[in-house]
């Protein structure tokens, strides 16, 4: 099937307080986001009409920019409603909501406090980020190349486009050995997150997850931490070796696009969906479409 590109679609997009087709949202090639990462974004899931968890998302976003120094000139009611009329505008009741913030072209140097913040939002159908077929069979993972920096070294806690560099590198190598996707050690050597998403292990009937303390403590990992919860289920947030993972008969990943997602292979170890990685992924299913 022929490969849809982003630039080139119909729809709208709303960008610095206007929504503009969709094929008029461009930026300059100087622009200080592009040559020096100086941007932060957010991923969202409308189920049903209602964007989950929205202004939780947007509050980070806010939050992200004022780690990378820079205030978004909006406020957070504004990019909320902002966010809603972009999916009404294109029609969209079940979509992938992405709002992003950037410096502009008016500086290309390392300092760029003078330049101009931009804000824009877009939204399109996105359907189950992994095949549908295979995910409640659990999907295999590889070892991922790079590994999850200390705080000390990156601005860790906030969604900036930067971080994700190592995450593209690694998500290819993965897919081009036969994988779904690859998983992060932090630079201790303790289990990190993959690409895009959280991870949990369970064992005895209790889930073991990593201490977010080198990356994003996800909203769907509180999420799904609160649905375990309320079943009685324990949650352990711990450093986790690799070696750890011997002890461990499910594994699962969470996050707004991954969902619940189980899985079945970790480079050397192997596990098998069960009882608390399923039922949390059909719970968590109900939980966003309102059920």
């Amino acid at each position: 099937m022929p490969i849809m590109p982003f630039d080139d679609r119909d729809g709208w997009i709303w960008m610095d307080g206007q929504i503009i087709p969709w094929r008029e949202a461009k930026v300059h090639v100087l622009t200080h986001g592009l040559h020096y990462a100086s941007s932060v974004f957010e991923g969202e899931r409308m189920y049903g009409g209602q964007i989950f968890k929205l202004n939780e998302h947007t509050e980070r976003l806010f939050a992200s920019a004022q780690i990378l120094d820079f205030d978004i000139p909006f406020n957070v009611a504004q990019i909320n409603q902002a966010c809603i009329e972009t999916c009404a505008k294109n029609g969209l009741t079940d979509a992938y909501v992405r709002p992003i913030a950037w410096r502009g072209s008016e500086m290309m140097a390392i300092s760029a406090q003078s330049t101009k913040i931009h804000m824009a939002i877009a939204a399109w159908d996105w359907p189950s980020y992994f095949d549908p077929a295979t995910k409640a069979k659990g999907i295999r993972l590889t070892w991922a190349k790079y590994k999850r920096p200390s705080p000390e070294t990156e601005p860790v806690h906030s969604k900036a486009s930067g971080l994700y560099m190592i995450c593209t590198i690694c998500k290819h190598a993965a897919e081009r050995d036969g994988y779904a996707d690859a998983l992060f050690l932090d630079w201790r050597g303790y289990v990190a997150e993959a690409t895009g998403a959280n991870v949990m292990f369970v064992r005895d009937g209790a889930i073991h997850t990593p201490t977010p303390d080198c990356f994003l403590d996800g909203i769907t990992r509180r999420t799904v931490i609160a649905l375990a919860k309320a079943n009685g289920i324990e949650v352990i947030e711990r450093h986790i070796s690799k070696e750890d993972l011997a002890t461990f008969t499910e594994c699962f990943l969470v996050g707004s696009a991954a969902e619940v997602t189980p899985v079945s292979e970790v480079g050397e170890f192997r596990f098998t969906p069960g009882k608390v990685s399923l039922g949390l992924m059909e719970q968590y299913a109900n939980l966003v479409r309102g059920q």
